[in-house]
């Protein structure tokens, strides 16, 4: 038996509790508030379930086992954990004393089979027309952000969009914990890495993004934007690396620019950071877990640069009003959010703007 089966049997055995509740495909997360408290989501709805841990400590014992087979240290002292279970599912837990009323654990389940375009337009996440344009954008090596809140889908849509890339392509993945899978031949994936008991050894998105951009990738895909590599991802976009990709936790649109725009700022650099981002970020789609518990893309808007005025202008291409279908604008009227300079991008057939040539 190999070290990775001895702990993934270890594992196995520690999570017994809800061992049921991860063999079961129709819950897609767990949620653990305390031993005693469990709570499932289920057809994206949350409902409580009987399942519990003897104690506390064995709980803590499930944690800690988890954290010696990530190679992710947790303690007291370093109360929070992410990592990845043996099957692939994402878990996230937090130890008392910052867990006020017991260990916190989420596990979020991925999906046994891939969600492809093809599935996305049968839910009625995107339309058929929607999903053309989305490919060319793809495909001419537009910049595009996934947003959206949480539990709303991110990953796997930049997943799908991913897929329209060329399988000829050099694609870098970047994360903080491996979640993002593509269907292409010649993928790259990089891990950020906590540091150790000692401090030493940490490994951010910023060192990798900074890696990245000498190992020749034709595309970056980046997980999620948190903090201050936001500024080295629209670097790159803007200096012959378009076409790249990232998600971002945001509630519009709009919101997205200026949370991007926001992060970039923790770089604390004196960059007129609104006309990077404007010129950066080519297209946003906006998801949304619906109260239904349907996950759908609401919005696709191209970034058409900044207002006279100082705003970023934000042309809607497709919305969706409460759950109905995702419709195409015929009008072209603009959205107008948060204020800024104004560029004039040439125009793709279908609404999609043209990337101006980099050098």
């Amino acid at each position: 038996m190999t070290v990775s089966d001895a702990f993934e049997a270890s594992i196995t055995s520690f999570l017994a509790p809800v061992a049921h509740l991860l063999e079961d495909p129709g819950v897609s997360e767990i949620m653990i508030n305390g031993h005693r408290e469990i709570w499932i989501e289920r057809g994206g709805i949350i409902e409580p379930c009987d399942a519990g841990f003897p104690s506390a400590e064995a709980l803590e014992a499930a944690i800690t086992n988890i954290s010696q087979y990530a190679r992710r240290p947790v303690s007291a002292s370093r109360p929070i954990l992410e990592a990845h279970l043996p099957d692939g599912s994402r878990l996230e837990a937090v130890l008392p004393p910052v867990a006020k009323n017991g260990p916190a654990v989420a596990i979020r389940k991925f999906a046994r089979s891939t969600l492809t375009a093809r599935k996305l337009a049968e839910s009625g996440s995107l339309s058929e027309e929607s999903l053309r344009v989305l490919a060319a954008a793809v495909r001419r090596k537009l910049s595009v952000v996934v947003s959206g809140g949480t539990g709303s889908g991110k990953t796997s849509l930049l997943g799908v969009l991913s897929s329209f890339a060329s399988d000829a392509e050099r694609i870098v993945v970047i994360e903080d914990t491996h979640e993002v899978r593509l269907e292409r031949s010649h993928v790259v994936y990089l891990e950020a890495r906590a540091s150790d008991r000692r401090g030493r050894g940490e490994v951010t998105i910023r060192d990798l993004l900074r890696a990245t951009l000498r190992l020749r990738p034709d595309r970056i895909v980046v997980g999620e934007v948190r903090g201050a590599e936001a500024l080295d991802l629209i670097q790159a976009m803007t200096s012959g690396h378009g076409g790249s990709m990232t998600t971002v936790h945001a509630n519009s649109a709009g919101d997205a620019v200026r949370r991007i725009e926001t992060m970039a700022m923790m770089a604390d650099t004196g960059l007129p950071l609104q006309a990077l981002v404007a010129s950066a970020v080519d297209l946003i789609v906006q998801a949304q877990r619906a109260a239904s518990g349907r996950r759908l893309v609401t919005e696709i808007c191209r970034v058409d640069g900044l207002e006279r005025s100082g705003g970023y202008r934000i042309r809607p291409l497709f919305t969706r009003k409460d759950e109905g279908p995702l419709a195409r604008e015929r009008n072209g009227k603009e959205k107008i959010h948060a204020q800024r300079p104004r560029r004039s991008p040439g125009r793709d057939q279908g609404g999609v703007r043209r990337s101006p040539k980099r050098s």
